[in-house]
């Protein structure tokens, strides 16, 4: 019988052959963390190599990414689809092994991971869509959602300020089927952790409310494997298990050093390794046909979700539309009836439209869409009635009760987006969340992990130019919107009222390869009149809203809340004779994405005369109106004092619109 040891060992073979071959990588992590993971993996985790999108299998995320040779060998050795050969093409050109876990380039990796943190961010929000699914779904007997979440984390990833907001909102939450594996080898990049890491963490997760088991030898089996036992028979508090590793385990010169963290070992050290080990084999990436064998998942995988299938059998035949709605939603497909209440409520905003603010606007908006839509699961930075996102049937999540589909995050903007990122990832759950715009800054790198993963995630971002007024610079958002724009694959949508508005909210709940971002007023903006025809084109991201009675001699484009200066801008042009087209561009990712016939028909080439209005910074905006044309914005910080004074101070006025228009004649 294959000895467990002998089964960890073939990870630490693989990880340290791959990143040999490649020249590049990290050994440590994989080879320190293998008898925590073979417990794990061989003991308690319930897949299916042969779906990784089984819906009831426990999720496993590896927040300390950089070290994803341990995952590749473990979905390798497992017999998932990820072949030996992808093993050897480790960090090479479009190879299912990328240097960090990727989601959607590795078949069993649940998420992207990398930027520390993140990935228990993820899982703790993943965590919390299986608690909402289950308190959903699940019915006397017949659990329908029942796994659980796992994940392996490192030093880097709690001493990033993340892990402080997700982790306190989990203890809080007492999400008790989540369970995090420390490495705690007191090594990171420059050394000993001890020079700058010295945390109580076992306390620092009590405090939070977490189930703690300390001083879990990380290299003895029997141990790790008492340890998850103890977790799992804990369900009222997530858990902490505090494992004492050494990094680069089974490495004579290396382990337990810096030196073996993110560097190849070296061809003499490899050797050295493998006879420390006892291995049979000095070929590279050579693993015995019993090692494999041992490891093979296939079947028991087969047998598991089967099972599953019988259980959805007997809760179909008893709970059909529940059923029915369970399997639309996991598949990330809207009602059937979808279409029809977008189209009649958007109808309806535009022929009842009123002059209002963006963001109530936006709840509104909210509050007609999530009638209809069970999936979708809100929530605000402590911002909930300042953000519109509240709505008249938000049900709040509470401690004991996660039926809700509202969440009170708290101050937490980095850790609501990446929790945000995890719900999607999951699956059955469309997630939003909300804060002031300014405050994206502190959440952007989890929006751009959920642009790079191409996941459904709506960020609203409300108070979203000078606007704001009173609260001054700090507040007031002028760089955010262009920044936002310069990260691929993310959408940013600033409607102009409450029409545009409900058009980028369904923008958002419908596209499902990439978040859309709403940036929405504090201060009210006027309801514009259209015909059918340019509502249906709002959602090509720019369209013509006002066409002068002959060819049109100027073009205004404009966005948000300077929509309605460049109308007014463009009327008293009219009215001295000259023929201004006004251009609404609510997202401009979206009318890039337009064919060129349609971008010509919005944008004339032979129309030089041309404005961009926008209350930012105006760099975006040069390549519409080229070198004839004139941009209007604010490339300094804001001031202190009422909206509609600082418009005036900088100029963005109807005024100030229609004296820029004519300079162009």
């Amino acid at each position: 019988m294959t000895k467990r040891r002998e089964l960890a060992d073939a990870i630490r073979i693989l990880a340290m052959d791959a990143v040999q071959a490649a020249n590049s990588g990290h050994p440590g992590m994989p080879m320190g963390m293998a008898d925590i993971a073979e417990v794990l993996w061989n003991d308690f985790m319930r897949f299916n190599p042969a779906n990784p999108d089984w819906p009831d299998r426990d999720r496993f995320v590896v927040s300390n990414g950089h070290g994803c040779m341990l995952q590749y060998a473990l979905l390798h050795l497992s017999g998932y689809d990820l072949p030996l050969e992808e093993i050897k093409n480790f960090r090479q050109l479009h190879s299912k092994t990328p240097g960090h876990p990727e989601y959607g380039i590795t078949p069993g990796v649940e998420t992207t991971t990398g930027p520390l943190g993140q990935g228990l961010a993820a899982a703790v929000g993943m965590a919390l869509a299986e608690a909402r699914l289950a308190a959903e779904f699940n019915r006397d007997g017949l659990d329908l959602v029942n796994h659980w979440t796992y994940c392996f984390a490192g030093d880097g990833c709690l001493m990033e300020g993340i892990s402080h907001e997700v982790c306190s909102l989990a203890g809080h939450l007492g999400l008790g089927k989540l369970v995090v594996f420390y490495d705690d080898n007191g090594i990171s990049i420059d050394g000993e952790t001890a020079g700058w890491f010295t945390d109580d963490t076992p306390k620092r997760f009590e405090s939070y409310g977490w189930q703690v088991v300390r001083n879990v030898d990380g290299h003895d089996a029997e141990e790790v494997k008492t340890a998850i036992e103890t977790a799992r028979k804990n369900t009222d508090q997530p858990t902490l298990i505090c494992c004492k590793t050494v990094i680069g385990w089974g490495s004579p010169n290396m382990q337990g050093t810096a030196g073996v963290h993110g560097a190849a070992l070296g061809d003499e050290e490899v050797a050295r390794v493998r006879e420390k080990l006892g291995w049979p084999d000095e070929t590279r990436f050579a693993i015995p046909d019993a090692i494999y064998q041992a490891w093979d998942k296939r079947a028991r995988g087969a047998e598991l979700e089967q099972a599953w299938r019988a259980l959805h059998e007997q809760y179909k035949a008893a709970n059909l539309q529940a059923a029915t709605d369970f399997d639309r939603r996991m598949a990330g497909e809207l009602p059937a009836d979808w279409a029809s209440v977008a189209d009649e409520f958007i109808a309806a905003t535009q022929a009842g439209g009123k002059d209002d603010a963006t963001r109530k606007a936006s709840k509104a908006t909210i509050g007609a869409f999530a009638a209809h839509l069970p999936e979708l699961l809100g929530g605000s930075a402590d911002l909930s009635g300042s953000n519109g996102t509240d709505w008249s049937g938000h049900q709040p999540i509470k401690v004991g009760d996660f039926s809700g589909n509202y969440l009170y995050y708290g101050v937490r903007e980095f850790g609501m987006t990446a929790m945000a990122n995890g719900l999607s990832l999951h699956g059955g759950i469309i997630p939003f969340c909300a804060t002031f715009l300014t405050f994206s800054d502190y959440a952007r790198n989890a929006v751009r992990l959920a642009a790079l993963m191409g996941i459904r995630n709506v960020l609203v971002y409300t108070h979203d130019s000078i606007g704001l007024g009173e609260d001054g610079p700090t507040h007031q958002s002028v760089e955010h919107v262009a920044s936002l724009r310069l990260i691929p694959n993310l959408e940013v949508w600033r409607p102009c009222d409450d029409v545009e508005t409900a058009v980028a909210w369904r923008r958002g709940l419908e596209r499902r390869d990439g978040p859309v971002a709403l940036a929405l007023t504090r201060q009210g903006v006027p309801h514009e009149t259209r015909s059918d025809a340019q509502v249906a084109a709002i959602a090509r991201g720019g369209y013509v809203l006002l066409e002068p009675d002959s060819d049109p001699e100027a073009i205004v484009i404009a966005t948000g809340s300077e929509v309605g200066l460049a109308m007014a801008g463009a009327r008293v042009l009219a009215e001295e004779g000259h023929a201004v087209r006004v251009v609404s561009m609510p997202c401009v990712e979206r009318f890039d994405a337009q064919d060129q016939a349609y971008r010509e028909s919005v944008l004339p080439p032979g129309v030089t005369r041309r404005l961009a209005v926008e209350a930012g910074v105006t760099d975006n905006w040069h390549r519409f109106v080229g070198n004839a044309g004139r941009v209007m914005g604010v490339d300094t910080y804001g001031e202190s004092a009422p909206g509609p004074v600082v418009y005036e101070h900088f100029g963005l006025t109807e005024a100030g619109v229609a004296s820029t228009l004519r300079e162009l004649f």
